[in-house]
């Protein structure tokens, strides 16, 4: 019932950003996307190329001070994430491949990729969230701070009720914390393509599409860029 459930919901969230993104990609037409291209392009992304500020000293946050510590959340935020996803897909194999159910020791791979991927999403998020709310309002679209914050606050109730079941899966309230915990995560999910999660998918678009515009003839002969 419970992959049934969740699959569902992922499943209609991956639906709704692939149709924005080809919609997108067909906006924009920039070209085919040679391996050189994708490999440029995923490098840019898994790395945060672009929030280094272009000069490699960072962005400004609450004053004209450059910091690195927005660039430096974000990483721990993304790859919180990805460890945590991929400790649900370790899990899926062990259950359904080899007949290994849950809840599985703390030493194994799931327990230990989701830990880690908590933590990083607790601490990710929450220096995110301080920047947001240290930064000045100059510095970016008051309209925009409820879905930053909103969606900040989901990743933070993610991870942190993802550990407090870790914690709590040995004593009684184990039921309610895994209830919690879901019922966290199917807001998480629901939420996807309509929340500022869907900024990541439309930049990673857009990181491929330079990386092939680069590779294009320069008609103009204006500059290398």
């Amino acid at each position: 019932m419970m992959a049934a459930m969740f699959g569902a919901v992922f499943g209609f969230a991956v639906l709704s950003l692939g149709i924005g993104v080809r919609k997108f990609w067909r906006d924009v037409s920039p070209g085919r996307a040679t391996p050189p291209a994708l490999g440029e392009a995923a490098r840019d992304a898994l790395a945060l190329t672009y929030l280094d500020g272009g000069h490699g000293r960072g962005c400004n946050e609450q004053d004209d001070r450059f910091t690195l510590a927005r660039r430096r959340f974000h990483h721990l935020t993304f790859y919180g994430f990805m460890a945590c996803f991929a400790s649900t897909g370790v899990a899926t194999l062990y259950h359904y491949m080899l007949g290994m159910h849950a809840p599985y020791p703390v030493t194994s791979l799931p327990v230990i990729l989701g830990t880690a991927g908590g933590i990083g999403l607790l601490l990710g998020p929450a220096g995110l969230l301080w920047l947001n709310l240290r930064r000045d309002p100059k510095r970016g679209d008051p309209a925009q701070r409820p879905m930053d914050r909103d969606f900040i606050a989901l990743l933070l109730l993610t991870a942190a009720t993802g550990l407090g079941l870790l914690a709590g899966r040995d004593t009684g309230a184990m039921a309610m914390l895994l209830a919690i915990h879901l019922g966290v995560v199917m807001a998480l999910f629901a939420t996807l393509p309509f929340g500022k999660f869907a900024h990541g998918i439309y930049r990673c678009a857009a990181l491929l599409k330079s990386a092939i515009e680069k590779r294009q003839p320069n008609a103009l002969q204006l500059g290398s860029d």
